[in-house]
């Protein structure tokens, strides 16, 4: 019984890149990623991740410079099918005006003391109305807001 088991495992165990295969949505570059992904690791273990086109490009580039070899072309076409068929979720907008300090902190990668100052200006001055008003609050530089305003909710 236990030699059956072990037969079916190792069967299961072959099969799975198959499997992994035939499951990859089509399009443009699905062949390339199969291949290329599959040179240094598991199809499913490529695929696992949810992001957008920039980090499939950053994580292209950091199996290049671990010794991915692909051309130019090749690694485009893995990038785009990577972002179209496995996209991240889109990150979801920060509403500052019921947002809590550690909101802030993880959002907008604020220290401590500029978010407990950010709560403080809100809680004494009412709610948000613009991006402008967050140039008024003390020890907060602006541009940490600036940089991130496509993630603000008013």
């Amino acid at each position: 019984m236990q030699m059956i088991r072990n037969r079916i495992l190792i069967a299961a165990l072959c099969l799975s890149p198959v499997v992994a295969w035939a499951q990859l949505p089509d399009g443009p570059g699905k062949q390339e990623t199969q291949r290329i992904c599959s040179q240094c690791h598991e199809l499913e273990r490529a695929l696992s991740p949810r992001q957008d086109h920039d980090a499939w490009q950053g994580t292209i580039n950091k199996m290049v410079s671990l010794g991915l070899r692909a051309s130019d072309d090749d690694l485009r076409l893995v990038t785009d099918y990577l972002a179209k068929s496995y996209p991240g979720e889109p990150i979801p907008k920060l509403n500052v005006n019921t947002a809590t300090a550690i909101d802030f902190e993880s959002a907008l990668t604020l220290k401590r003391s500029e978010s407990n100052a950010v709560i403080e200006y809100r809680a004494k001055n009412g709610p948000f109305k613009s991006l402008d008003d967050f140039k008024n609050i003390p020890g907060v530089p602006f541009a940490k807001f600036e940089a991130k305003k496509s993630r603000l909710a008013f």
